[in-house]
């Protein structure tokens, strides 16, 4: 067998390899009279089928499997003994002005990209810390009161007010025409969480029960309902019911039924702040990471195989459509998701698996068993039953892949923020765990 390598452009290259036709008919043969000895046909018993008529119904299948397994052995042995790092699988055709006895085969595939980091002290990477203040356990406090609040009828012809369930019927017309979307009845709603849009909770807070109102609407532009964003409504709403909150008093009772092992408000305030700290914790460490291989990656400059990008726009595709489908979208696997909605974030993704890939193997960082234990257990700690939670860690080897892997992408950040050029920078509580709020409703 011999063979040639040369490069296409980038990570592409192309390898030729030449195979003996003898070898190949030899295997085929052997194969044949393997295949016999077991094959079933009518007229025949097992094991007394002729092998010309075994070489007719299995001939072409068995030359395709032989060929295909001595290919792929001779690519793989080939690109192992040249170093090369494949990426992806190879395509392979067979060439047709082969010599007499020989058969040959082109190759074409990528290979993984050289990577120099280099040395990482001029990379500038922000490192970011956050502290629970007493502020935000007294708000976290406030939320789990509200979360169990209880609601009573007031009293007749008393409005209505912030943090009270109001029930109503509404119907909203453009231009004298109703619009999808703008009529319900007996909807529910708490003024002041923001389900509605504030135009509409200002109309409907101190109306009374029995009350009806109309009043203009106007819709913002990036309202999610393209047929009425940017337009003005005109509303006609009915009060039907007003129901005042009641939070839980702060007792020793209340925080009983939190689970807090210490039913005092000291003790809940200490509970509070360990699942903030917690949690401050784990936001952190994921942000910081994400800017420590951020800034190495910015650094180096790299092609990415095509072939690694195309598989991860398969995989965020499918788990796509799994997400639609967990959400009871109807036909799921039916809905348009162009290559090109996941591609860019995909080459990203393999960019940075690069790198990280890079500095593990570089700088000896994998994870050790004693860094994936104290992770589980850390994982686990937030849980009530945090023994049955780590036993269900170690009963997975892919739940403690997913561990190995985070303990990893810890290390490599470790790694970037002791050797870079670091900026200390301090969050606010309320900096670090705000997120995009969704648009209100109508």
């Amino acid at each position: 067998m011999a063979a040639n390598i040369e490069t296409l452009e980038k990570l592409e290259r192309k390898m030729t390899l030449t195979l003996p036709a003898d070898s190949i008919r030899s295997e085929v043969e052997a194969r044949l009279r393997k295949l016999a000895r077991t094959v079933r046909m009518d007229g025949f018993r097992p094991g007394k089928v002729p092998l010309n008529i075994v070489a007719q119904r299995y001939g072409y299948s068995v030359q395709y499997e032989v060929v295909n397994d001595k290919v792929g052995e001779a690519f793989f042995k080939e690109a192992a003994d040249a170093k090369l790092r494949v990426a992806g699988q190879p395509t392979i055709t067979e060439k047709s002005d082969a010599p007499e006895g020989q058969l040959v085969f082109d190759a074409v595939f990528e290979v993984f990209p050289e990577i120099n980091l280099g040395d990482l002290s001029s990379v500038e990477v922000e490192k970011l810390s956050a502290e629970v203040s007493e502020d935000a356990i007294d708000r976290t406090i406030d939320i789990l009161r509200k979360q169990r609040c209880t609601f009573a009828q007031r009293a007749k012809g008393s409005p209505a007010e912030e943090g009270d369930r109001v029930t109503i019927d509404f119907s909203g017309k453009l231009d004298g025409e109703p619009f999808e979307g703008g009529k319900a009845d007996d909807f529910v709603f708490i003024l002041g969480e923001g389900q509605m849009l504030k135009e509409f909770e200002d109309a409907v807070r101190g109306m009374k029960t029995g009350e009806s109102k109309t009043f203009p609407l106007s819709f913002p532009e990036n309202y999610h309902g393209k047929e009425v964003a940017g337009k003005t409504a005109d509303f006609l709403v009915t009060l039907k019911n007003i129901e005042a909150a009641h939070l839980p008093e702060l007792n020793e009772a209340f925080i009983k039924s939190l689970g807090v092992a210490d039913p005092t408000i000291e003790g809940l305030r200490a509970d509070v702040r360990k699942n903030l700290e917690r949690e401050v914790k784990f936001r952190v460490a994921a942000r910081n990471k994400q800017a420590a291989l951020d800034a190495v990656t910015a650094k180096t400059e790299f092609d990415v195989p095509k072939a690694s990008v195309q598989a991860e726009v398969a995989r965020m595709s499918e788990s796509a459509r799994a997400d639609l489908k967990a959400r009871g979208i109807k036909d799921a696997d039916k809905v348009d998701l162009p290559e090109d909605l996941f591609r860019s974030n995909a080459e990203r993704r393999v960019r940075l698996g690069l790198v990280l890939a890079e500095l593990v193997n570089a700088h000896k960082l994998q994870a050790t068993p004693e860094q994936i234990k104290a992770q589980v257990k850390e994982l686990a700690a937030s849980y009530e039953r945090p023994a049955e939670v780590e036993r269900w860690y170690f009963q997975d080897a892919n739940r403690l892949s997913n561990v190995e892997a985070m303990v990893l992408e810890a290390n490599v950040a470790d790694y970037v923020f002791s050797h870079a050029k670091v900026t200390e920078k301090t969050l606010s509580f309320d900096e670090l765990m705000s997120a995009a709020a969704a648009p209100a409703a109508a």
